[in-house]
């Protein structure tokens, strides 16, 4: 469909040449509900696609990492972490700068470029990362532009967080029928799919009109709204800091350029604040429009998302390396997360306008809580309908019933400017908890191993990893428990009532 055919037959978001106006969101149309339920259905597919290949990346790495790490001289899961850390490390990093991309240039033209992206670098599989940071946004952006608030929208988040689980079964299921032959067509066969999905959204996906405003503004206006100062102390101190958690699960907290390069990823952090909060114009991250319950939202995320990061990657480790399972039973062996995952995005997409969020958190967190105390406490040889199947079906409660009330949450809680940044600052968080997750894991790992020379010392090395995330989970719960306590002497939280 050509971009004049899609201006005549669907409506924009404002008039040509209008400036925005105090009462722009009551000019709003929601784009998805002029579509018919056939093209409601592409649509919204074709956004949670988005979700589905960033979790794909991840799966199909997980169950192969110790075929890949051989290829690379990688051989403590410490080292091999780094592959999977890197992946969500480059989507957290940039997740903030594809929101607002999709903000100046348009949400459809930053995720069809997005799957261009990471089809292209699937083939290197370098820097495929960034394909996700710009599709991921900018479709909960679209998401959240195209229905207004009520049960629609909620369900049609509540299906983007559904296909993670989708996902990341079909990267373990991939990868281990591919690393039975040759692991490099694990991302090339990624790559063909991903162009397939790139060619398919550019005609399924609606145009996504810019204001008035935008529409208008030169290219020097455009790299001006963009906030540089911001984006490159930003993406420095975020790689910085993970990079030091990361790299000292590999060789340790001995070395300087370590613990140098964790300090001046802090001064950078500081920097990027100081320029968001005094500074920038048109910042990042708009921190005028963030409140303590979205802060609350953003900290049980960030725990959640943590001890996901650790719990599929260590515990994946424990089976395949000392239990020894092949990358294609292990994908098996996850496939629960399919069933328990979608029911619970689904049952959060029905529930959010009944539950009170904080009482959704909570029962996520004492999800994360559970399962990861289930994978910890493991018996290497105990059967797998036990701890292992339990562990799978629990903590997917968590993962897919906290992301979807964050998401539902924040989108109606800001403005509709602030969609793609808000839609960004989420998966940032989601994104880079993984990564510094497992950086923190793997720091426990390194120096409880023993140097990782027999099985028994792996098995110690990936329990203490575990435990890790079973105090990120603690962490959490404990967090979630503290706004339930707020909200009852205090009174009800406002993003509960958006």
């Amino acid at each position: 469909m050509s971009e004049d055919a899609s201006k005549e037959a669907l409506p924009t978001f404002s008039k040509p040449g209008s400036e925005e106006s105090p009462n722009q969101e009551e000019e709003h149309v929601y784009i998805a509900e002029t579509l018919s339920t056939p093209r409601q259905i592409l649509f919204i597919a074709t956004l949670c696609s988005s979700m589905y290949t960033n979790q794909l990346g991840l799966g199909n790495t997980t169950g192969i990492v110790g075929v890949i790490g051989e290829s690379f001289g990688l051989t403590t899961a410490g080292q091999q972490a780094w592959l999977l850390a890197g992946y969500s490390l480059s989507i957290g990093t940039f997740i903030l700068i594809g929101g607002r991309l999709g903000d100046e240039y348009g949400h459809k033209r930053m995720f069809v470029f997005g799957m261009a992206w990471l089809s292209l670098w699937s083939l290197v599989a370098g820097l495929a990362g960034m394909g996700p940071a710009m599709t991921l946004p900018n479709s909960l952006a679209m998401l959240g532009n195209s229905y207004s608030p009520g049960p629609r929208k909620n369900m049609a988040f509540a299906w983007f967080g559904g296909t993670a689980p989708f996902g990341a079964i079909s990267g373990f299921a991939f990868g281990g029928l591919f690393s039975l032959a040759w692991w490099p067509w694990t991302f090339w066969s990624e790559a063909i799919a991903v162009a397939g999905i790139a060619a398919f959204g550019a005609w399924v996906i609606p145009n996504q009109p810019l204001s008035g405003a935008v529409q208008h503004q030169s290219q020097r206006e455009k790299l001006k709204r963009l906030d540089i100062p911001g984006c490159v102390t930003g993406v420095a101190s975020l790689v910085l800091i993970n990079f030091a958690w990361n790299q000292a699960s590999g060789i340790g907290w001995e070395e300087p350029y370590v613990y140098v390069c964790l300090i001046i990823g802090v001064i950078f952090g500081v920097v990027f604040f100081a320029i968001e909060a005094f500074w920038a114009t048109n910042p990042l991250i708009p921190f005028a429009a963030f409140n303590v319950d979205i802060a609350f939202i953003f900290g049980c995320t960030a725990a959640g998302w943590a001890t996901f990061g650790i719990w599929v990657f260590y515990f994946a480790q424990l089976v395949l390396n000392v239990r020894g399972i092949s990358p294609l039973l292990l994908a098996a062996w996850y496939s629960p997360v399919i069933p328990s995952g979608l029911l619970s995005a689904l049952a959060v997409g029905k529930t959010i306008g009944k539950i009170p969020a904080s009482w959704i958190m909570v029962i996520g967190q004492l999800a994360y809580v559970v399962g990861s105390i289930l994978a910890a406490t493991m018996p290497v040889d105990s059967n797998y309908w036990t701890y292992f199947f339990f562990s799978v079906l629990i903590i997917c409660v968590g993962m897919d019933s906290s992301f979807p009330a964050a998401t539902v949450l924040f989108s109606d809680a800001v403005p509709i400017k602030y969609q793609g940044i808000g839609a960004s600052v989420v998966m940032t968080i989601v994104n880079y908890s993984i990564s510094l997750g497992l950086g923190f894991a793997g720091t426990a790992e390194k120096y409880t191993n023993n140097g990782a020379h027999t099985k028994a010392d792996n098995l110690q090395g990936y329990r203490s990893a575990l435990w890790v995330s079973v105090g990120v989970a603690g962490i959490g719960l404990v967090l979630s428990l503290m706004f339930v306590a707020k909200e009852h002497f205090v009174g009800r939280s406002s993003v509960t009532k958006a």
